[in-house]
């Protein structure tokens, strides 16, 4: 994998904020695996990588339409069951890792009836089936403008570790 994010690019993108800045580095990881995650293309991006585009995934689906969105778009195993609340702990984001582990609880147990197939209006009744993720997607909303900081920050303090295999600013 060779991508390049130009000089310009990422001093632009540092400038408009934390949410530019993500993007512009986990759009090059899309680009990097062609435009979708699959099991074949998950080894060129490393587990710093896989990180943040984690979070890009669950920001962009809880922000839009909850926990029920986020499993249904197929996110579920990539969120809940990889290490992703355990690397938020060890950045630093305690209370995100907690509220993560809780929303996991509520996916290992009705995972067979979060991920099966829908109907647009089964899709919508499961707001009301699974009323557990209704206060951890309020809490989420609530703070995820400095949760979404905090990673920016991270990110910012250990760029090598997000932009090295290949991704680097030219």
């Amino acid at each position: 994998m060779d991508i390049k994010i130009s000089e310009e690019s990422f001093k632009k993108a540092a400038a408009e904020g934390m949410d530019a800045f993500l993007s512009l580095i986990s759009d090059a990881y899309v680009d990097a695996v062609g435009g979708e995650l699959t099991a074949e293309n998950m080894p060129l991006l490393n587990g710093w990588q896989h990180v943040l585009l984690s979070y890009r995934y669950f920001q962009q689906e809880v922000m839009e339409g909850g926990f029920c969105q986020l499993i249904q778009n197929g996110y579920g195993p990539y969120i809940f069951d990889n290490p992703f609340a355990k690397v938020m702990r060890e950045m630093g984001l305690h209370d995100f890792s907690k509220m993560l582990y809780k929303a996991k609880r509520v996916y290992d147990e009705n995972k067979r009836e979060l991920t099966r197939e829908r109907t647009d209006e089964e899709f919508m009744a499961m707001y009301e089936q699974f009323p557990q993720f209704d206060d951890l997607e309020d809490w989420y909303i609530e703070n995820e403008e400095e949760i979404t900081a905090r990673i920016a920050y991270y990110v910012d303090e250990h760029l090598d570790d997000f932009l090295h295999d290949g991704l680097k600013i030219e």
